[in-house]
């Protein structure tokens, strides 16, 4: 399946010179998600995980599925003030300035398997900030994967460390 045929290309969103990546006609389409999903999975391969952590909101989409295909927990990522209990946080660079993502503060406990999911590896400065918030909380990274990678932003530079996978790449 060209599962290229499901990404739209939005020009000038969210501002000017950007092309938007829109994987809606993806979601809308149950047999191509299902058959992306089994893809995403594919690239984890036999590998125990005991929690995907999905970054908001694109990666909650994929992420839920595969926690839940995987047998494994599921651990949002949100911006400031969304979580409701105890948690962790961790600024990361923007283009423009800084943003900062939380996450639950017992949502990973040490020696823990982890899956990282998001929709799309731009610049790796979301992904990078994940990554160290899990680390702080003992877990161990198996693997960072996307939907689809952006490579001209060389966005794994920032996850050296790591196992970074995309099924599609532009």
């Amino acid at each position: 399946m060209n599962l290229e045929q499901y990404i739209r290309d939005i020009p000038d969103f969210p501002k000017q010179g950007v092309v938007f990546k829109d994987i809606t006609p993806l979601l809308l389409d149950a047999q191509a998600a299902q058959w992306a999903t089994q893809q995403l999975l594919e690239l984890i391969g036999p590998r125990k995980i005991d929690k995907v952590v999905g970054m908001e909101s694109r990666g909650f989409f994929f992420g839920t599925i595969i926690a839940h295909q995987l047998g494994a927990g599921f651990v949002p990522v949100r911006k400031p003030g969304k979580l409701p209990f105890d948690k962790i946080s961790q600024e990361y660079a923007l283009e423009y300035g800084s943003d900062i993502l939380e996450m639950h503060a017992d949502a990973i406990i040490p020696g823990e398997n982890v899956l990282i999911h998001d929709d799309v590896l731009a610049t790796g400065g979301t992904a990078e900030a994940v990554c160290k918030m899990v680390e702080s909380l003992g877990g161990n990274i198996v693997q960072v994967n996307f939907l689809m990678e952006l490579t001209f932003l060389n966005g794994r530079d920032k996850l050296k460390n790591q196992e970074v996978r995309s099924l599609l790449k532009y």
